[in-house]
């Protein structure tokens, strides 16, 4: 098994000597491209601002982000559900993409399961000798046309057979699959799949069993959300032979600008008395002919009081000030927010003041290489220096 190691978005590709049908398959991924070199081989390169893990063949390629993974995985939870806690993330100690998703995991469902596995009245049906619960008039006619027995019956059924156990249970299946995990870690998740033993196994493409948090589930809640997270980006795909494995892409522009997005959201909701709206509908023009959306707009009483952008990109830099001139001069506002990953402009960086406009775009850069809990802290300077000295 070939292990390659790339960063994310690194200008240099890693030469290799690929069939063409490797190269499509590298392709086919979304998380890195195969062009033809010089000397008959392949260049690899990562896809522009794309992280993850998969495999093709005997590649095994992981594309490092610039952020902690433990980092990555808190904004893409975050921005799906925001009842995720930083500090379930924080103490996350590996800082590869499968001990990472795999140690949090783990974590996260030993927590649910201190006070033993969550049981809850199940709604089954079955083929029964004796009545239990109702019988199932239609299909003990259709099936069984007037034979007294078996009965089709329904009835409900106090047992560990319950929605939350089944995604917990999936997920931990999925993860066992993975095969970059450290032992400790993968022993931990053979454990507690073993104790969910008896939630049945999720059909593959079959509907997702449906949850809401409640009371009795509360302790769940946690794992459950990142067992969800694990359902819907951890793909699997099965080589010849061999057991199924796991891949991992994911577009880091679009979990960098969703997390801005939410959390912006959030912490305006305790800062301020007025209402926030993410790609709030607006025009260029009195005739409406060309329709803008600002990633976040807050509002104070109806009125626009402060504008955000949040970019990942590397590069247009020129543009972003032009988009985010556009939005200001629409909604009647002094100032702009324009939200970068990283250090893009440096820790100096300076506010753009347009000329002849009496506008000023501010650059906010935000350092995604902090845990989790920074990150939002850092979110909450943002909004806090926005709103000063408006009417909150």
């Amino acid at each position: 098994m070939q292990q390659l190691e790339l960063t994310e978005n690194q200008g240099e590709g890693i030469a290799l000597a690929l069939a063409g049908s490797e190269a499509a398959a590298l392709n086919g991924t979304g998380l890195v491209q195969a062009v033809p070199g010089p000397d008959g081989r392949w260049e690899v390169f990562p896809c522009l601002n794309k992280v993850g893990a998969i495999r093709v063949g005997e590649r095994d390629i992981v594309v490092q982000p610039k952020a902690r993974f433990s980092s990555l995985l808190f904004m893409l939870a975050y921005a799906q559900d925001q009842s995720f806690s930083p500090y379930e993330f924080d103490g996350v100690a590996e800082d590869d993409l499968w001990p990472a998703v795999g140690e949090t995991m783990v974590r996260l469902t030993e927590r649910a399961l201190e006070r033993g596995v969550l049981r809850g009245y199940v709604t089954k049906e079955d083929r029964l000798p004796v009545v239990r619960g109702r019988i199932r008039i239609s299909d003990q006619f259709t099936r069984h046309q007037g034979i007294p027995v078996p009965l089709e019956v329904r009835y409900a059924e106090f047992s560990i057979d319950t929605p939350e156990n089944r995604i917990l249970r999936a997920a931990l299946r999925r993860m066992v699959s993975v095969d970059r995990l450290p032992a400790g870690i993968a022993r931990n998740l053979h454990h507690l799949q073993g104790r969910l033993s008896a939630a049945a196994i999720l059909t593959p493409g079959a509907p997702r069993p449906a949850w809401s948090p409640n009371r009795l589930n509360e302790r769940y809640a946690p794992a459950l959300r990142l067992a969800e997270l694990i359902l819907d980006s951890i793909g699997l795909t099965a080589t010849q032979g061999k057991q199924p494995t796991a891949s991992f892409v994911v577009n880091m522009a679009a979990v960098f600008e969703a997390f801005v997005s939410t959390a912006l959201r959030e912490t305006l909701a305790t800062i301020s008395t007025g209402l926030t709206r993410e790609q709030y509908p607006t025009y260029l023009t009195y005739d409406k002919r060309f329709p803008i959306r600002p990633d976040v707009v807050h509002l104070i009483r109806g009125q626009a009081r402060a504008v955000y952008d949040a970019k990942y990109k590397l590069e247009e830099k020129l543009g972003d000030l032009y988009q985010m001139h556009a939005y200001c001069t629409v909604l009647g506002l002094g100032t702009g927010h324009l939200v970068y990953a990283g250090s893009k402009f440096g820790p100096d960086a300076a506010n753009a003041v347009v000329r002849n406009a009496g506008i000023t775009i501010r650059i906010h850069p935000l350092d995604v290489a902090v845990s989790p809990s920074e990150l939002l802290e850092q979110v909450r300077g943002i909004a806090e220096a926005s709103l000063e000295g408006a009417l909150v």
